[in-house]
């Protein structure tokens, strides 16, 4: 039995790396072009007084009907400053997270050779977590106040699965996450399964785009909560056929099982040690399934249907 356990832990140590092997591709010859723009210092050690230059260098942040009055009372509002400020205790130097954007676009640009990487404008949101970056075509805003890690005072107020992933090891997360959702086809199907498989299908591509981070950063769950995901997969995988919840579409599993929560919601006891967003993991595996069985393109695969790639999954969940 013991010789048994050993040869297991070697064989996923090596299924493990393999997979990273996998996703490592070569990006050196590859260009990502991009500029970074410091708006909060900017604007918060301007005093008011290179406010039209300022707004001439970023006209899309001040709406032409805000006065300018309004900007100079943010500049000089202590709450802001104090946040200004802490913001730039850790972030004074960028350099870390430019070379994480540099491999990320890199590694987008390697399978979408169409792709232009966007300038960087980096700005405080108040801790809007919702809006942690935002991209357009050309360009991408990303909140520093919202990374200021986990155990930051600012954050005390804030539910421990949303400040979980107030690191800097989730800003590149969740710029491809952005990036992904911005540019993925819209799902048709309104069945759960489809769902999940449409919310795997945006994991697959992190693994694509980030080979170097791991599975826990890349769905934000904390340690104990990947535990209990990758432990109790086959049971989730069960529930969700016992209840005959693959083909429902039933709105009410989205909030249950796919958003944002501090737990999936099965209505047991136990409840509250699973993660939120159980389905989007589940869909991951499925979709992870699916490309080790079949040979198929990264485009073919984002294109084909959620019904289709579930029958040719094989998938069988961990025991």
């Amino acid at each position: 039995m013991r010789n048994y356990f050993q040869f297991l832990l070697v064989l996923l140590f090596f299924i493990s790396c393999q997979k990273e092997t996998q996703n490592n591709i070569d990006i050196s010859n590859i260009e990502a072009n991009f500029k970074v723009f410091r708006f909060e210092q900017d604007f918060y050690t301007n005093k008011g007084q290179n406010l039209v230059e300022l707004k001439e260098n970023f006209p899309l942040l001040f709406p032409d009907e805000t006065p300018d009055s309004i900007w100079i009372a943010k500049i000089n509002n202590p709450d802001e400053l104090e946040l200004f400020q802490e913001t730039q205790k850790k972030y004074n130097s960028l350099l870390h997270i430019e070379e994480e954007l540099s491999k990320l676009f890199k590694h987008i640009k390697y399978y979408n050779p169409t792709f232009l990487a966007p300038d960087v404008i980096t700005i405080l949101s108040n801790i809007d977590y919702t809006y942690r970056t935002i991209y357009t075509d050309n360009l991408l805003f990303i909140s520093l106040d919202v990374y200021l890690g986990d155990d930051h005072p600012f954050y005390n107020d804030y539910p421990f699965y949303i400040r979980k992933n107030n690191t800097d090891e989730r800003i590149v997360v969740d710029v491809a996450s952005n990036i992904i959702n911005s540019t993925i086809s819209l799902l048709n199907n309104r069945s759960f399964l489809a769902k999940m498989i449409h919310e795997g299908k945006k994991m697959y591509l992190l693994d694509l785009y980030l080979p170097s981070k791991s599975d826990p950063i890349k769905i934000g769950y904390p340690k104990d909560k990947f535990d209990w995901a990758t432990m109790n997969e086959e049971q989730v995988w069960r529930y969700f056929i016992e209840n005959d919840l693959l083909y429902s579409t039933d709105t009410q599993l989205n909030k249950r099982f796919i958003e944002n929560a501090p737990f999936s919601k099965f209505y047991l006891s136990e409840d509250t040690k699973s993660p939120g967003r159980i389905g989007q993991w589940i869909g991951w595996q499925i979709v992870r399934s699916y490309m080790v069985n079949n040979d198929v393109s990264l485009q073919d695969l984002l294109s084909m249907n959620e019904e289709e790639i579930f029958k040719n999954s094989k998938y069988k969940p961990r025991k």
